[in-house]
């Protein structure tokens, strides 16, 4: 079978890249994406020889090439995980992430209907149901849970998500959608909130905290998120939307100092800065349908997955570095320096 992960140079992208040529040997593995600043290249060095995966840079928006490219390889399954994915950005330029995640979806959907893909996931996220309370602590979203976006960033992918399974019940796209909690792990960009708190702290920089660092995250290591998406692709109901979380939920200071005790590093490197505009406060996942219906769960405690994703920024400090000196630097001084 031939798989289609679009982007694959990303985050959770590439980790699913790996999960997917290991647990599934013999599979051929078709990556596809544009590297903006948050793809790069160098993430999937690993895989870049390997017998049964190809790289194609490719704009979603670019109906012709992925028309040529379907047209070539004809793929059995489309995992879509190519996003603009930050909200800081979403909130300074909302057009982009319109362009990406909801005409870039529309377009891989409709080529996907042209050449009768045997099966397209939608990945997604927690954030298109809004925030909770922080004083409910029982209140956790679920599938039936109302869409809610708060920013640029949440609106576009929910948009996503509708356009998915209104394919699946005007076209008949067999069709799935998976909304998951905040991930971590290795090879995520600098810019979201564990590695860019490794990254400073090694440097002994100020760890930047939005507002008073209350707002709470349930946190998911990513190849628990990986396993999910495998379940769902092989046993998940077409026109399902399945919730992915990870248990585990904390506010993001005690996160920030979490990861200083595992660096040995002050807590006096903490600095408050300025909220970040409409913030969500509380993301709570209930995973129950997916654990009852495929019999997943995360397997990876927090404690372990945390020193794990520690150690990999420690040896792999090459990769990141090579990222935060560059027009990074630029884009982290607009939002935290002046704030």
């Amino acid at each position: 079978m031939t798989v289609l992960v679009t982007g694959g140079a990303g985050f959770i992208g590439a980790n699913f890249i790996f999960y997917w040529l290991k647990a599934h040997p013999g599979d051929r593995v078709l990556c596809v994406d544009k590297l903006t600043y948050a793809g790069n290249l160098s993430t999937l060095s690993a895989v870049l020889e390997h017998p049964d995966f190809r790289f194609v840079k490719t704009d979603l928006c670019d109906r012709e090439a992925l028309d040529r490219l379907f047209a070539e390889e004809h793929p059995g399954t489309v995992v879509n995980f190519a996003a603009e994915s930050h909200v800081d950005r979403s909130i300074e330029d909302p057009e982009v992430f319109l362009r990406t995640n909801v005409m870039g979806t529309a377009a891989l959907l409709d080529v996907c209907r042209k050449y009768g893909t045997l099966r397209f996931h939608q990945v997604s996220t927690d954030e298109v149901y809004g925030d909770l309370p922080l004083d409910r602590p029982g209140l956790r979203f679920t599938e039936e849970s109302p869409l809610r976006p708060s920013s640029p960033y949440s609106a576009s992918k929910a948009s996503a998500d509708l356009l998915t399974l209104a394919c699946f019940r005007t076209y008949g796209l067999p069709a799935t959608v998976s909304r998951c909690s905040n991930n971590y792990g290795p090879w995520q960009f600098p810019e979201k909130l564990i590695p860019l708190m490794i990254a400073n702290a090694l440097q002994d920089k100020p760890l930047p905290v939005y507002g008073t660092g209350k707002n709470v995250r349930d946190w998911l290591y990513v190849e628990d998120h990986c396993r999910a998406i495998d379940l769902i692709l092989r046993r998940g109901k077409p026109g399902e939307v399945y919730n992915v979380g990870g248990n585990c939920e904390m506010n993001n200071l005690a996160m920030i100092k979490r990861v200083c005790q595992e660096l040995g590093k002050p807590e006096s490197l903490i600095t408050y800065v300025t909220d970040r505009k409409g913030h969500d406060l509380r993301y709570a996942i209930d995973a129950g349908k997916l654990q009852q219906e495929l019999g997943w769960q995360p397997a990876t405690r927090f404690d372990e997955g945390i020193r794990q994703t520690v150690r990999w920024y420690l040896e792999h400090r090459s990769w990141w570095e090579e990222i935060v000196s560059g027009k990074y630097l630029d884009y982290y001084e607009k939002m935290y320096g002046d704030r």
